[in-house]
């Protein structure tokens, strides 16, 4: 057979993503504030462009409403790609498939990666987003008040404390405070020690290392094989797991049993003291009862300026020119506008659909709070509204929502679901942490609970839990091990 050039004609079928179709996309995952930056940029760009009237408020006849009906996609192609993608031929469109973690207590793979904090029944509001005047110092110089009974090394120990950075480390030299200050080394290490004996566990330590061995000893699962692997952590950044593992002498489940472990450890304990980190959150979606046991599922029309196109203007303007160039220029605006309008509208149309049915799905925890928050995924809520799961992924992306129990993220409301007894798995990681901070906070400071104890009352209001299951519950909360809570309520009674 001959090599040479030639001519062939095939044809094949593809699916093309436009630049308009990728940025409709694209928009699912921005939040109001985002798009309003977004449509600030279209205005300056598009002079057919203009900020419309506010949008009336959504009354009967137009706001999504659970109960009664869902707000329903155009069915045209464009709409179909844009906001569906359920079809097989659609798949394509799940470029980046960001699908959220639904195991909320994993976190995000880091150390420390959980939300620690002690919130109420409802979980966290708006409110307790806000700054904190209470910094990692104060915090520190009221245990110091209340433990050490020497004046010198409580100014010691004070003077350590306002050296520490905002994660709780201590940047600088232990001899050089101790020189700074004019006392004897030995005293400046005695100091140091009360210091890291003090709450959050983890502060006044001088490396990664130190901090995590803190913490590990305070949770008494500091042994000779776990403080292999926390004086070898630059293998375990490397990579290097298998190596780590022989060294600390371990086989595959104690070795992933030590990695979770210290995966619930704060790599940072002063940082939940900082501030200038909670910056105010604007909601998305507002959620409201209903005369008739319902809920009002609506956007946020404050945050979302209302575009038209100026057809007079458009009209004019291609009455006044005569060049073919300015004439396609001008018509290719007129193509952006109404695109725009048409994807903001199908955005819309998308988040409230979720929305709702997030809000059908969750309906207890409206009602009664998140001890009846149930186990939902992605997967159901996207069977449930006929789109594709990645749109749903897309879609709870950084967005809030508003209702009488405070302000969430809209993953708030995926949670995994825990073993029951009756083996139906019928309660949310969350409603266990609920159940978890109401026994502690009813415990008696003289008879405090430990983790068996939790598991054996946990059990009892139908929970199946291991106390390590347990362990990493009361940890992602902020709550500490019984010996940190005996302690905490023993100084606060000192007080």
């Amino acid at each position: 057979m001959a090599l040479g050039p030639r001519l062939d004609l095939r044809q094949s079928q593809s699916l093309v993503m436009t630049p308009q179709l990728q940025q409709a996309i694209k928009l699912l995952a921005l939040s109001n504030l985002e798009i309003e930056t977004f449509i600030g940029d279209a205005l300056d760009a598009n002079p057919l462009l203009e900020v419309g009237e506010s949008a009336p408020e959504s009354g009967p006849e137009d706001a999504a409403l659970v109960e009664v009906r869902r707000t329903t996609l155009e069915s045209s192609p464009v709409d179909q790609l844009i906001g569906e993608g359920q079809a097989d031929s659609d798949r394509p469109l799940d470029l980046d498939r960001t699908a959220l973690d639904l195991d909320r207590e994993t976190g995000d793979g880091e150390w420390g990666a959980e939300l620690r904090f002690a919130a109420g029944e409802d979980g966290p509001g708006i409110d307790d987003r806000a700054d904190t005047t209470l910094t990692l110092a104060d915090h520190l110089h009221a245990q110091i008040g209340a433990v050490c009974r020497d004046p010198q090394m409580a100014f010691v120990a004070r003077h350590l404390a306002d050296q520490l950075d905002e994660t709780g480390y201590l940047p600088v030299s232990l001899r050089e405070v101790a020189g700074e200050i004019g006392v004897e080394h030995g005293l400046a290490e005695a100091a140091l020690e009360l210091l890291q004996s003090l709450d959050p566990t983890g502060v006044g330590a001088r490396s990664l290392g130190e901090c995590l061995a803190l913490q590990a000893r305070e949770a008494d699962r500091h042994d000779p094989c776990m403080a292999k692997l926390l004086d070898n952590l630059d293998l375990l950044a490397r990579g290097e797991l298998a190596r780590l593992k022989r060294m600390c002498g371990v086989d595959d489940e104690d070795f992933a049993e030590m990695m979770t472990e210290l995966r619930s450890y704060d790599p940072k304990p002063g940082l939940r003291f900082a501030s200038g980190g909670g910056d105010p959150v604007t909601p998305d979606i507002l959620i409201m009862p209903r005369s008739d046991g319902g809920w009002d599922v609506q956007l946020n029309q404050a945050t979302l300026p209302r575009l038209i196109v100026n057809r007079s203007y458009y009209v004019e303007m291609r009455g006044s020119v005569d060049d073919k160039s300015a004439r396609g220029w001008l018509s290719e605006k007129l193509a952006d506008a109404n695109w725009l309008i048409k994807a903001l509208d199908q955005r819309a149309k998308t988040i409230l659909k979720v929305a709702s049915e997030i809000a059908r799905q969750q309906d207890s925890f409206f009602r009664h709070g998140v001890s009846q928050l149930k186990p939902l995924t992605l997967r159901a809520v996207a069977d449930a509204i006929s789109m594709h799961e990645s749109t749903v992924s897309r879609v709870t992306s950084n967005k809030y929502l508003l209702c009488d129990r405070g302000t969430f993220e809209l993953k708030y409301f995926f949670t995994s679901g825990v073993g029951a007894i009756d083996g139906e798995g019928g309660a949310s990681a969350s409603a266990v942490k609920a159940a978890i901070k109401a026994l502690i906070d009813a415990e008696d400071p003289k008879a405090i609970l430990s983790d068996d104890t939790l598991v054996d009352l946990l059990k009892d209001k139908g929970f199946d839990l291991a106390r390590r299951t347990v362990a990493k519950y009361r940890e992602a909360i902020g709550l500490g091990s019984s010996v940190q809570r005996r302690r905490q309520k023993t100084l606060a009674g000192v007080r």
